[in-house]
């Protein structure tokens, strides 16, 4: 669900401050953002610059040390970690740069994974498993295990599993990091047609590339917003 106009995500003069050593480093300082249910977003911007910060923010990894977040319409401040923990379950789907998938279990059993934790019953996990590798393309290989696969078919598979919960949003921190170029773009194409099907998804990256693949684009330098465009999407 999303507020009354739209708005998924809500971001009010959110800043980020981490202590260490009586050093404080502001990776994030008065962000004010919005990300409208079915957007793509990409948030770009160098290394350091906050991007991996705001991304866990967004998806209840971390909490903020200003400001005020609202997702659909809700403050995450008022929730406990046992409702931030369910929210991250059902309402958010993480793709990572490091695939992050399970040595010891084949492709089908990682993406079944998340859907165990809910207490989903098994005919309804393996509907959803088999439906998400369906969608990008790795049906045929759920018997193997991630050592079988390549870089990019890996990927395939972590977006599945992200899929697999009918996520409200896809949060992807540099999806096409650890891949060559041309299965960065079969990552990226694969995105755009989740989008295309209604999916909402916010992108981190640090390559303009792939950024321009999004509808809208922020870039991040030094903890804050300082640019914002239309990209090919949008």
């Amino acid at each position: 669900m999303s507020d009354s106009n739209g708005v998924l995500i809500r971001l009010d003069g959110v800043s980020k401050v981490f202590y260490t050593d009586e050093v404080e480093t502001h990776a994030l300082a008065d962000i004010h953002l919005q990300v409208a249910k079915g957007e793509y977003l990409a948030i770009a911007g160098p290394s350091g610059g906050g991007k991996s910060t705001l991304l866990s923010i967004l998806g209840l990894l971390d909490t903020p040390t200003g400001g005020e977040y609202t997702l659909s319409g809700r403050s995450v401040a008022e929730l406990g970690a046992a409702q931030r923990a369910r929210i991250r379950n059902r309402q958010v789907g993480f793709i990572f740069q490091s695939f992050n998938l399970i040595g010891d279990l084949d492709v089908y059993e990682n993406v079944e994974l998340p859907l165990t934790y809910r207490g989903m019953p098994g005919a309804e996990r393996k509907t959803r498993a088999i439906q998400a590798l369906e969608k990008v393309g790795m049906a045929h290989r759920v018997k193997h295990y991630p050592s079988q696969l390549s870089g990019g078919q890996q990927q395939r598979v972590a977006v599945a599993r992200a899929l697999a919960g009918d996520p409200l949003i896809l949060l992807a921190d540099e999806p096409t990091g650890n891949l060559d170029s041309t299965n960065g773009e079969a990552v990226m194409a694969l995105l755009r047609e989740l989008h295309n099907g209604g999916a909402t998804i916010c992108m981190v990256t640090h390559d303009d590339r792939y950024a321009h693949h999004a509808e809208r684009t922020v870039q991040l330098f030094d903890g804050r917003i300082v640019d914002e465009s239309q990209g090919r999407g949008g």
